[in-house]
């Protein structure tokens, strides 16, 4: 078990007002317990991993300052089971499914949200990635149903999640398209005023659970750079709001239903001081920060996810008052417990009264033996295919950035793609996305017993989940300049944080650290040659890139689309073809002052 390190919020105000108020109640209100305790277990960032998560993506740095291995589904039942007491309700931040291993992918993660409703999860908000397969899947996932195209799942006809899903932001472009996601909120013309006035919600906006006699609001919200990181095409009818703005309207709805006690589930967050304790305060104020000090004051708790982090904070809310800010790594391997009371007759939370606790999800408890067998079952009916060798490499071959920004998973991956699509795409240079690269390569055999150096499909599948489709487009020398300057902030893209594209082998150039933005880049050569302006490239990526994700918008100027296998299958055809692979130097990218 983990050590408790706690949090507390001291509000003098609040401990003022309820002194104040026990003065002058009458006696036999003074038996009555004038608060009532209520229980928050939260995850975010699961990605699917039943199993436990290997290499660095599986450990975790402890409130000690120890990296211990973390995460696994029978580990995080033992740990929640141990957390939760009659008061608890569990809930959580987004990405619990997408970019996920093979063992849930395989089933278009039916069998992650089965386990996260054995979990006893009761509300969650969507992140981005439960729109990797598009809106319509998700409501297959919230709804119910089989696959429209691979039918059902060996466990037979999908039920639905068993928790709901909740989204603030997320509204139909089409202010006449029908809702069904203000059904739970019942009829009340204010409340229906209110959000008509919003717009039209594309998923339910809030969803209010009961504890102790008090009801408790969450409400849902992701980031709204959704658009930009998520495949085009499966959200086009729908947009994403300020996070802020749709945080406050539907606070207002909680407030006109009666609910007090309201608590944020954002999937957005801030990155930290790398190797703190998981209870440090060691966020880095940004896009988290910024909602967990703007949203109304009636917002009790604020928890994150997306930046897959772990912290816990107390920021200054629009009156003053202190709030939690908290966030639980990822995969897993943190569960925050929240410890609050509420005010049994004005039904709100007494600020003074919150603590929190970042739990390490560690493995040295026993597995749950339900979750375990359940975890066997779907491991062993994706057997066949995840344990299939593909090709060998020689030592760990890593996603972890050099300083140029490259890695040499990435680079590997860009060689791939370019090799699959030579022939018919005409590609001269390939381009992959870093963020679409989720695990390592590691050289040590797994228990399934493949060997040392022998890379599975399960595994190649782990660094590339996202079956994107690979797509060539015509650039000029000027249009790919462009993109490369897009991977920098303090473009017109309003680009967050910078994103090294991982380049093939024969493309090579330099970039300057302290240059102005649109003057970066220069020195681009394509087999040693030097582009030009005006030259036509024919340049392949995935179509998450070419339909211009990441803030890559260049990349949506490209002529002449041609489309090809996907990513996984390029990958795995190059590994099986060059092996054994050896790491690639990182030696395509210069870096300048």
């Amino acid at each position: 078990m983990t050590s408790r390190s706690l949090l507390r919020l001291a509000v003098a105000g609040a401990v003022a007002t309820t002194t104040a108020l026990l003065a002058v109640a009458p006696a036999d209100a003074q038996q009555a317990p004038r608060t009532v305790p209520v229980r928050l277990l939260a995850l975010n960032d699961f990605h699917g991993n039943l199993e436990p998560p290997t290499g660095s993506s599986g450990r975790m740095v402890d409130e000690n300052g120890a990296t211990v291995e973390a995460g696994g589904a029978a580990y995080i039942a033992t740990h929640m089971k141990a957390h939760t007491d009659a008061n608890t309700i569990a809930v959580a931040q987004g990405d619990l499914i997408g970019a996920t291993p093979l063992i849930s992918a395989a089933y278009h993660d039916e069998p992650s949200v089965e386990f996260l409703g054995k979990l006893g999860l009761k509300v969650a908000a969507v992140g981005n990635h439960e729109f990797d397969e598009g809106y319509a899947e998700l409501r297959r996932i919230m709804k119910g149903g089989c696959h429209p195209v691979d039918g059902c799942s060996p466990a037979g006809e999908w039920k639905g999640a068993s928790y709901d899903y909740v989204g603030a932001n997320v509204l139909f472009k089409n202010p006449s398209e029908k809702s069904d996601a203000l059904a739970a909120l019942g009829s009340r013309p204010a409340v229906k005023k209110l959000l008509s006035d919003w717009g039209v919600p594309a998923l339910p906006p809030v969803s209010v659970k009961w504890m102790n006699g008090v009801p408790v609001g969450f409400i849902g919200l992701v980031t709204q750079t959704t658009p930009g990181i998520v495949t085009a095409e499966g959200i086009k009818d729908l947009k994403f709001v300020d996070e802020v703005k749709a945080a406050n309207v539907a606070s207002k709805v909680l407030k006109l239903l009666g609910v007090k006690a309201q608590v944020v589930l954002v999937h957005e967050g801030d990155q930290v001081t790398p190797g703190q304790s998981p209870d440090a305060c060691s966020a880095v104020p940004g896009a988290g920060n910024r909602i967990a000090t703007q949203v109304d004051p009636e917002i009790d708790v604020v928890l994150s996810g997306h930046s897959h982090q772990a912290y816990l904070c107390k920021v200054k809310d629009p009156a003053g008052q202190d709030r939690l800010y908290s966030q639980g790594g990822s995969f897993g391997r943190v569960i925050t417990q929240v410890d609050l009371q509420v005010d049994v007759r004005t039904r709100d939370v007494v600020r003074s009264s919150v603590v929190a606790d970042n739990h390490v999800v560690t493995r040295t408890v026993k597995p749950d033996q339900d979750i375990s067998d359940f975890v066997t079952f779907w491991k062993e009916k994706v057997a066949s295919v995840a344990n299939r060798p593909v090709g060998r490499i020689t030592a760990d071959i890593s996603n972890t950035a050099r300083p140029s920004g490259e890695t040499p998973l990435g680079d590997l991956i860009a060689d791939a793609q370019l090799a699959a699509t030579k022939t018919g795409g005409n590609a001269q240079i390939a381009l992959m996305n870093p963020g679409g690269v989720r695990a390592p390569l590691t050289y040590a055999g797994s228990p399934a017993g493949e060997g040392d150096g022998v890379v599975t499909y399960g595994e190649a599948f782990t660094v590339q989940p996202f079956n994107n489709l690979m797509q060539v487009v015509t650039l000029t020398g000027a249009q790919l300049k462009t993109v490369l300057e897009q991977q920098f902030t303090g473009g017109p893209n309003n680009q967050a944080f910078t994103k090294i594209l991982q380049p093939s082998a024969n493309l090579t150039y330099t970039y300057s650290t302290s240059a102005a933005w649109g003057s970066k880049v220069s020195d681009i050569r394509i087999d040693g040659a030097p582009a030009t302006d005006t030259q036509q490239i024919r340049v392949a990526a995935n179509n998450f890139l070419v339909g211009g994700g990441d803030a890559f918008l260049a990349f949506k100027d490209g002529t002449d689309v041609w489309s090809g296998p996907l990513d996984i299958d390029a990958f795995v055809d190059h590994l099986g073809r060059n092996s054994p692979i050896a790491p690639p130097a990182t030696n395509r990218i210069t870096v300048t002052s």
